[in-house]
């Protein structure tokens, strides 16, 4: 408690915090394990402290970065973060992944927390939390005004599905490619109270409708909301968690940067007594499966003009309407960099590239899957 006590107490808004997390490979066999060891946890405690932690699989770990004033410093710290338990999981064995689903592992061999919490969780979800092999990014952005919060998410939640056709890592499932860019979706939107959020007029409403849930005894709080976009239940942040978990760091930066420039040119927008045009749940929903679907691919609906539009216009649009708020927030660096993802393709596109040549080389459906993994570990953690 004296933690998030000592995290509120730094809360101004549009300061930045990002938690990814990762999945834990043995090195030798490129096999998600299924119980992690005991050290390991606690080697990155004794170096981390409680910016690492565990989650509901015991192949899966947890970090979050500290309140960052800049994107740059977001950077340093997840740098920080990935290499510490890069390091810890190297002396195990093991090797750290950044992508949102193992291609090859089996959800029946996995093995979850011992924890009140997971055990909880694994009692209430029963077969679709078993099946909950999947990792995220998620970003927090302090808004300190309860009704303003409630307010920009409710505008922000427009953007959700661009930002998710940029993160995309999860192509494969149980060895097969899915066909899908951002497959952890379909595993994880058969949870409850998952997807994109309602619109709320006020913080009160959102709050009563929370507690209808929570007097009841079907949650005991909204930390058990895991919508795309919700407030956070322990800081006084937005929290965007549609993002599947980037395989490289400059892009988990990048979205980030994209992220804090949207909620900030919306609060601009606020001020001018101007606001982004509302459209139905239905219709940003359609936009989510198609970022789902084919990522940066096959373009999204602009739902003024009425027609697709190829993704490399859409962001150069967005880049356009962000460019005060980037110069604003000192991170204009790297949202041009939003241009290279597109141009060289997501984790996903690598993944299929990294099988494709595998096979065409002549490697077996289960060593290409390996070469997947290898090209993971190896753009998750740099050098190690």
């Amino acid at each position: 408690m004296t933690e998030e006590r000592d995290i509120v107490a730094k809360a101004k808004n549009f300061t930045v915090g990002v938690e990814e997390e990762y999945l834990l490979v043995d090195r030798d066999s490129r096999e998600l394990i299924r119980a992690a060891p005991t050290a390991l946890l606690d080697h990155c405690v004794a170096k981390l402290g409680s910016q690492v932690k565990t989650e509901f699989q015991q192949s899966q770990i947890e970090v979050s970065t500290e309140v960052c004033e800049t994107v740059g410093q977001v950077r340093d710290d997840l740098s920080r973060l990935r290499a510490t338990v890069a390091g810890c999981a190297e002396q195990e064995g093991l090797a750290l992944v950044a992508a949102s689903t193992h291609p090859s592992a089996k959800w029946e061999d996995q093995r979850s927390t011992d924890q009140a919490r997971y055990i909880g969780l694994a009692r209430d979800l029963q077969g679709v939390g078993r099946r909950l092999l999947t990792c995220g990014m998620h970003v927090h952005i302090c808004i300190t005004e309860d009704d303003l919060r409630i307010d920009l998410m409710n505008q922000v939640a427009y953007f959700l599905p661009h930002l998710l056709a940029l993160s995309t890592s999860s192509p494969f499932w149980h060895g097969e490619d899915t066909g899908l860019a951002s497959y952890r979706l379909s595993i994880f939107d058969n949870l409850p109270r998952t997807g994109l959020p309602g619109t709320f007029a006020s913080w009160g409403e959102y709050e009563r409708h929370v507690n209808v849930l929570a007097s009841t005894g079907v949650i005991p709080d909204a930390s058990m909301i895991w919508w795309d976009i919700r407030p956070s239940v322990r800081f006084p942040t937005i929290e965007m968690r549609i993002c599947d978990v980037c395989t490289r760091l400059e892009d988990a930066v990048v979205i980030t940067a994209l992220f804090r420039c949207l909620v900030h040119m919306l609060f601009r927008l606020r001020r001018l007594n101007q606001r982004w045009r509302s459209y139905a749940p239905m219709l940003v929903a359609e936009n989510r499966w198609r970022a789902q679907r084919y990522g940066i691919d096959a373009g999204l609906i602009d739902f003024g003009r009425g027609e697709i539009v190829p993704f490399p216009d859409l962001l150069n649009e967005i880049l356009d309407l962000v460019a005060t708020d980037a110069d604003e927030l000192g991170c204009t660096s790297e949202l041009a960099t939003a241009r290279e993802i597109v141009a060289r393709g997501t984790s996903a596109h690598r993944q299929r590239r990294a099988f494709d040549e595998a096979r065409a080389r002549g490697a077996s459906r289960d060593e290409a899957l390996r070469d997947v993994v290898d090209m993971l570990m190896a753009e998750s953690a740099p050098g190690l």
